[in-house]
């Protein structure tokens, strides 16, 4: 009796594969938790402190202080997931030898499209106001590629964070469609201390991060999405200079205004607030459900 009661327990916590998925979704979240407090917090102080960067500002210094400290964090943590499973840091969706190839420049475009789109539409509806360069000169080339590098670790450590270890754990267990949704909602989450935060912003990150699923999916890896991610943050920030989080940037390229509502420029929150980003994000999820594509499904190879 007393062994058939310690076997449902068991049961509980060890399935045919191990340790049950969502088991593992919990222990990778409190080492992502662990990270923070003991891997990117004290290594941010010290690099800040060491190269004399103020980390209340938003500028590419900071951001590439940030996110630098992030991606050794989670892939750190990764890591110990990975030993313990017997599988490659990179098998998470981030395979080594598709780095920075075809799906990561399809997802630069895409993305720097979507934040086009928005500005263009937003200077003709009075939204926002164009004045001329901010920047001259090697300032240009210089601060450019600080905040082309800054993103491009924005897209690895965000999105390796939440649709990596996360992501696929959760997909072994329960299905694509829990695995995106949960995954999802801890992102938009992660989001909600921004000052100011609202609805419509919120909503916006929460179906951004679902089609990002979708298209790990549709391609079998993160390369398209961390693309994506780094060229929309990169246009926001250095191109058109828009607001985050109630924070101007330091170091954009453009000289511009946002004389106009809330709702067109997305105020305080920046341009994934602006109503504009409705018909990019729907336009952004009709090409990656029809028009992306991949050598292989990863359904095929995630239970592996």
């Amino acid at each position: 009796m007393l062994e058939r009661i310690w076997s449902r327990i068991g049961s509980i916590f060890i399935g045919p594969d191990g340790l049950r998925a969502g088991w593992r979704f919990l222990l990778f979240v409190f080492g992502i938790v662990l990270g923070t407090w003991f891997v990117e917090e004290p290594l941010a102080r010290f690099l800040a402190q060491s190269f004399a960067i103020n980390m209340d500002e938003l500028s590419a210094p900071v951001m590439l202080v940030r996110k630098l400290v992030l991606c050794v964090s989670v892939f750190l943590v990764t890591a110990i997931a990975a030993t313990l499973e017997r599988r490659r840091l990179d098998s998470y969706g981030l395979p080594g030898e598709q780095a920075f190839g075809k799906f990561f420049w399809k997802g630069m475009l895409a993305g720097l499209l979507v934040v086009i789109f928005v500005a263009g539409a937003m200077i003709l509806t009075g939204g926002m106001a164009l004045h001329g360069l901010a920047l001259h000169g090697s300032e240009i080339a210089k601060l450019g590629l600080l905040w082309f590098v800054a993103n491009i670790l924005v897209g690895i450590g965000e999105e390796y964070t939440f649709r990596g270890y996360a992501l696929q754990s959760l997909w072994r267990g329960a299905g694509f469609w829990p695995a995106a949704l949960i995954t999802s909602a801890l992102f938009a989450g992660d989001h909600l201390e921004k000052p100011g935060e609202n609805a419509m912003d919120i909503g916006m990150i929460f179906f951004l991060a679902l089609i990002v699923c979708l298209s790990v999916r549709q391609t079998g890896s993160l390369w398209w999405a961390v693309g994506w991610h780094a060229a929309f943050d990169f246009g926001q920030l250095f191109l058109i200079g828009t607001r985050n989080g109630g924070h101007m940037p330091v170091g954009h390229l453009f000289e511009v205004t946002f004389p106009g509502s809330a709702w067109l420029n997305g105020g305080e929150l920046g341009t994934e607030a602006s109503i504009f980003m409705v018909p990019a994000v729907i336009a952004t999820f009709i090409y990656v459900i029809w028009f992306l594509r991949g050598r292989q499904r990863v359904e095929k190879s995630i239970r592996s």
